[in-house]
C-alpha cells in the first residue's frame, strides 16, 4: 500500500507539473501569436494612420489656403483705402502749402521784400539790359 501510495503521490505531482509546463506552453504560444497578429495589424494600423493625417494635411492646407485667399483679400483692400486716403491727403497738403505760400509772399511784399517772381522779372530785365549794353559797346 505504501507503494500505491507514492504512485499516486508522483502521479499527482507529475500531473500538477504537466499542467504548469501545458499553461506555460499555452502562454508562450499566446505571447507568439499575440507578437505576430501586431506584427501584420500593427503594419495595417501605421498603414491607416498615414491615410488618415495625409488626409488632414489635405484639408489642412485647404483651410490655410482659404484663410490666406481671404486675408490678401483684405490686405488688398485695405492698400487701396490707404491709397486712396493718401491722394485725398496729398491734395490737402498741397492747398495748405499753396496758401501758406501765398500769405507768406503777402507777408514779405508787404515789408518790402521782392518774392522769388519779382527776383526772376528783375533778372530777365537786368540781362536784356546787359545784351543791350554789348550791343552799343561793340558799334564804333
Amino acid at each position: 500500500m505504501a507503494k500505491v501510495n507514492l504512485k499516486k503521490k508522483d502521479d499527482a505531482q507529475g500531473n500538477t507539473l504537466g499542467e504548469v509546463r501545458g499553461y506555460a506552453r499555452k502562454i508562450w504560444l499566446a505571447g507568439i501569436g499575440a507578437y505576430a497578429r501586431v506584427g501584420q495589424e500593427g503594419s495595417d494600423y501605421f498603414k491607416e494612420l498615414v491615410k488618415a493625417g495625409e488626409g488632414v494635411e489635405k484639408r489642412g492646407k485647404k483651410r490655410i489656403d482659404k484663410e490666406l485667399h481671404a486675408a490678401n483679400g483684405q490686405i488688398d483692400e485695405a492698400a487701396q483705402e490707404v491709397s486712396r486716403v493718401r491722394g485725398k491727403v496729398e491734395v490737402q497738403l498741397n492747398k495748405i502749402e499753396q496758401a501758406f505760400d501765398a500769405r507768406v509772399g503777402r507777408a514779405l511784399n508787404r515789408l518790402g521784400i521782392p518774392s522769388k517772381h519779382d527776383v526772376e522779372a528783375l533778372s530777365i530785365k537786368l540781362e536784356q539790359l546787359h545784351e543791350l549794353l554789348e550791343r552799343v559797346a561793340r558799334k564804333p
